[in-house]
């Protein structure tokens, strides 16, 4: 399975961005929230699942692995395919979205293209309890932030933090100490120099 690509856009035409991973280009389906961010020759980290069916392979992509993780939690919802869990993730980021299933709020749920009420009371019972636990590092940190770059590499730090064996609460308060930070490198260092003060 293909689960992380790191490259540069070579063109978008959206939901499909073309990625250039050494040579070789990748055509990725990304929500329309996370298509807006990007600009050609733009060096780019994209968390993917990969689809395979009888008649097309497909992949697809977020900024955000808390994204990617909440997409894969979706699809696994009987009726809901890659398309639509693609449409949803363009309504919703994956916060709003947990959020929406935890209030069983039918007509949130309802405004992306394709979910009508039955669907979304579906969503609701297979996913009330279940999205967002599979990857909620983080999220708090990156709810309100536009910066969908910095938010891939922080991303990534919390995820190295949480292998060193860090708690959440800990990474969540030194993320948000670090600011902005574009090498994941210099950023688990700074990380954890933060953390030895603690």
């Amino acid at each position: 399975m293909i689960g992380f690509l790191r490259g540069k856009v070579l063109e978008i035409i959206p939901p499909v961005a073309l990625i250039d991973v050494a040579g070789i280009g990748y055509e990725v389906n990304l929500p329309l929230s996370h298509i807006t961010q990007l600009e050609s020759n733009q060096e780019v980290s994209i968390y993917t699942h990969f689809v395979v069916r009888e008649d097309a392979h497909s992949l697809y992509g977020f900024l955000l692995k808390s994204e990617r993780d909440c997409y894969r939690q979706l699809i696994k919802v009987s009726g809901v395919g890659p398309k639509l869990g693609l449409a949803l993730l363009s309504t919703m980021n994956s916060q709003q979205l947990q959020s929406a299933i935890g209030n069983s709020d039918i007509p949130a749920l309802s405004q992306a293209p394709g979910v009508g009420k039955k669907m979304a009371e579906r969503m609701v019972l297979e996913l009330k309890g279940k999205i967002g636990h599979s990857d909620s590092l983080g999220l708090e940190v990156f709810a309100n932030s536009g910066n969908m770059a910095n938010n891939s590499v922080k991303q990534d730090i919390a995820n190295a933090l949480e292998s060193l064996g860090y708690g959440s609460k800990e990474i969540n308060q030194i993320l948000k100490q670090l600011g902005d930070v574009t090498d994941i490198t210099d950023g688990i260092k700074q990380a954890l120099q933060l953390l030895s003060k603690f």
